[in-house]
């Protein structure tokens, strides 16, 4: 016998005796399908199983991360399954998952570890996970579902009473925002900075109070002690009257910044006030009088009540990057803010706006590196888009890049441009490196993390859903091109199910987004589906008949190009008929 640390999942058939009472061969073909369909997706995660007597099914992961990857996958492959069958003749499993000692004799486990794991399993509902405390500590901030605390239960034979909690299937955005139920705070100091409120004259200055929150969400982004929720997310509550206990509750942070802005000529008023979400205590409150030219030290002296208000300590590294400077010309600050205000749309006229704007502050400012930084993103944006087929525009976006590195090495926004001039040079190890330079600088950043994600997904998929679940749930109500990544992640990996619902998730929100037509075709063409992939390959015909040409699909940035021609295979199938030459 030896013992041994592992992850134990334990499953078993809701109603079982019923469906075997109404029809038993049914039942029996049901399961053996369904089982098959368990083992499989198991071993993909890296996990075996145990046994499997009855209903039941026992297996054990090296990972716990995977564990619970694997449940997920289960489940929602199982739900897709079901929803072919009538109502009476579902069979739902309920899935319980433990990390715990295990007293291991040949191919057999024993031990509190796998009761407790059964103890869960019976808390879970029909077609759910439920998971233990331990499970819970390892995972919460490894893998972006929701996460119900349902209380501590007796467990035969264990002394102490067992910590459980539901896990919600869907991401984090999608349980918080439509359900209703929120997302469980993390184990650091957490905060959402909410729009602040343009108090100027003029509507049209609300780009810059927006601008100073982008700002402050940037800086405080940086800090490793701190959970930073993204401006996506924050900024879906603008313009609205809302507690700031709903903030903290559906973004799930504990501390919440709100404030106004007023510009008038060369002098602004900034107003603040920190707010401890789940008591509506306020924290502190203050008033700026400044100049324009010391707009940024006042972003500082916010960041500093912020840091001090929740007792966070600083490394060296984030101290350095409190105290670098953005510019000194308010002129190409307004410029930059501009180009940011243009960039959050999503058109090729728009990006031209945001162009020419940030090259007016590179030109007020040559030292400027946050304007190169996005310049650069117009550049890249361009290309992935197709709005350009030169070969020099994506030399621009790697030429931009390198400068704002130049300029400063210890800015994120930098690194996420360089590293996706590197994808799209089939760099793939340098902008994987370049990426997580990203994510090392600014641990709190959504987009960082998605860009790492989004890099990881050309080369090494498996190892691209992590990154892409923690940006989701730093952007609780995270952008289409998340779900685009997921989508694409998981077709490279054959988790067909996965993939119909991210892109049909995609769609939904963005009927334009030619990209999860293009991948909805290919899915659906795999899956024999031929009649739903022609109908999706004919939408992104529609969008854009030049972006699926075969010079474009050819430049997609896989690193292996076999995977490149399983591609080009499945667009094919799917009714695409590019030019021969």
């Amino acid at each position: 016998m030896q013992r041994r640390l592992a992850a134990i999942v334990s499953a078993d058939v809701q109603g079982y005796s019923r469906l075997m009472g109404d029809d038993e061969a049914a039942t029996v073909r049901t399961l053996t399908a369904y089982r098959d369909l368990m083992v499989s997706l198991i071993r993909e995660h890296g996990g075996r199983v145990v046994d499997s007597p009855g209903d039941n099914l026992l297996a054990e992961f090296p990972s716990v991360v995977d564990a619970l990857h694997s449940a997920a996958a289960i489940q929602k492959a199982l739900a897709v399954r079901n929803e072919l069958l009538p109502p009476g003749r579902r069979m739902e499993f309920r899935i319980g998952i433990n990390l715990g000692d295990v007293i291991a004799e040949g191919e057999r486990i024993y031990g509190d570890g796998v009761n407790i794991a059964a103890r869960v399993q019976d808390l879970a509902e029909a077609g759910g996970i439920c998971i233990s405390g331990t499970t819970y500590d390892q995972v919460e901030n490894k893998v972006a579902l929701h996460y119900e605390f349902i209380g501590e239960h007796a467990a035969k034979n264990i002394a102490k009473p067992v910590r459980a909690y539901r896990v919600g299937l869907s991401p984090a955005t999608e349980t918080a925002v439509k359900s209703g139920q929120g997302l469980t705070p993390p184990g650091i100091p957490s905060i959402a900075v909410l729009p602040f409120d343009n108090m100027s004259a003029d509507p049209d200055q609300e780009y810059f109070s927006d601008g100073i929150v982008e700002d402050l969400i940037t800086d405080l982004s940086k800090l490793s002690g701190l959970f930073v929720i993204a401006r996506n997310s924050t900024f879906s509550y603008k313009g609205k009257a809302v507690r700031v206990q709903q903030v903290g509750r559906e973004l799930g942070v504990r501390y919440v910044l709100e404030g106004s802005v007023r510009k008038v000529g060369d002098h602004v008023r900034i107003t603040g006030q920190l707010i401890d979400a789940s008591s509506g205590r306020h924290l502190w409150a203050d008033r700026y009088d400044r100049r324009l030219d010391d707009v940024f030290a006042v972003q500082d002296e916010i960041t500093r009540r912020i840091v001090d208000a929740l007792a966070i300590t600083l490394t060296r590294g984030e101290q350095q990057q409190r105290e670098r400077r953005r510019t000194d010309l308010p002129e190409a600050y307004d410029c930059l803010l501009r180009g940011i205000d243009y960039l959050q749309r999503t058109t090729s006229e728009s990006n031209i706006a945001a162009r020419r704007m940030l090259e007016k502050a590179v030109d007020l400012d040559p030292k400027f590196a946050e304007a190169y930084a996005l310049l650069s993103h117009t550049y890249h944006r361009d290309w992935t888009m197709g709005w350009s087929q030169e070969r020099q525009t994506l030399e621009r976006a790697f030429e931009f890049a390198e400068r704002a590195i130049a300029l400063d090495d210890l800015l994120p926004a930098a690194y996420r441009a360089l590293a996706t001039a590197l994808l799209w040079q089939r760099a793939h190890d340098k902008a994987i490196i370049v990426a997580q330079r990203a994510v090392d600088l600014a641990p709190s950043d959504a987009h960082s993390h998605f860009i790492l994600g989004e890099v990881l997904s050309w080369s090494h998929p498996e190892k691209a859903i992590v990154p892409v679940q923690k940006a989701m749930r730093l952007n609780p109500h995270y952008p289409p091109s998340y779900s685009y990544t997921l989508g694409h992640v998981h077709f490279l990996m054959r988790r067909y199910d996965d993939a119909l619902a991210e892109l049909n998730r995609v769609v939904s929100r963005n009927p334009d987004w030619l990209p999860a037509h293009g991948f909805l075709a290919a899915t659906y063409a795999e899956l024999g589906r031929f009649e739903q992939a022609q109908q999706a390959m004919r939408e992104a015909e529609r969008i854009s008949p030049a972006v699926l040409a075969k010079p474009f699909i050819e430049r997609l940035p896989y690193e292996d190009p076999t995977v490149l021609a399983r591609v080009f295979d499945a667009f094919r199938a799917a009714g695409l008929a590019p030019p021969s030459q």
